[in-house]
């Protein structure tokens, strides 16, 4: 009697987060690629799914974009794509605003966004700045984005961001104009072993991050 009355007052559980949001919190990396055409895209984002990357997007200024995403897809099923990482299952929405100040963080969370990105990162202070504003917003996790190199991604997991956005660092312009794949595939391979490096950090420092 006692527990029926108290499951009859308690709050219901929440739900569980939506895969793209547990995939990102579990990568720490998402591979931000931009392409002039989508063969070269496709041959690109191969290159970094080999070498470890399991969060991509892809920009949709990128010809046949959604033809390119189409096919990864029936490749590598297993794996996150999107485009500004935008999900939807059912009628549950993952939606990831970019936000600069204090007040849009806010503004966000409130309007319901479960993970804010914090752009352009590097101008407003790098890793400083998230550790800044996760003390206000210890409760709100946080993507870094713009100028984040391989070797900051550890810096920035630490400041209390749930993961960081890679762009060049991965996707190399030199080897894009190239085609150079190698390079790509071992450059995402750095990327993602300095991930695995601070993973363990990330875990004891944020266990629910």
């Amino acid at each position: 009697m006692a527990l029926a009355s108290l499951s009859l007052f308690s709050p219901p559980p929440p739900p569980p987060p939506p895969k793209t949001l547990t995939a990102i919190q579990n990568s720490g990396v998402i591979a931000c690629l931009r392409a002039h055409d989508g063969k070269t895209a496709m041959d690109a984002a191969s290159a970094a799914l080999r070498g470890g990357i399991s969060v991509l997007e892809i920009v949709m200024s990128t010809p046949g974009v959604l033809e390119v995403i189409k096919d990864l897809r029936k490749d590598h099923p297993s794996l996150t794509f999107g485009e500004i990482l935008l999900e939807l299952e059912g009628s549950e929405i993952l939606y990831i605003p970019g936000v600069m100040t204090p007040t849009e963080v806010l503004l966000a969370y409130n309007a319901g966004a479960k993970i804010v990105k914090v752009y352009p990162v590097s101008l407003l202070g790098g890793e400083k700045y998230i550790s800044a504003l996760k003390k206000p917003f210890p409760h709100v996790p946080m993507v870094a984005s713009q100028g984040v190199t391989t070797e900051s991604i550890g810096r920035y997991i630490e400041a209390g961001a749930s993961a960081v956005v890679l762009s060049d660092a991965i996707f190399d312009k030199g080897a894009m104009q190239q085609r150079s794949f190698d390079e790509i595939e071992r450059l995402a391979s750095c990327a993602d072993d300095s991930d695995d490096e601070v993973s363990m950090t990330k875990n004891t420092m944020y266990p629910d991050i």
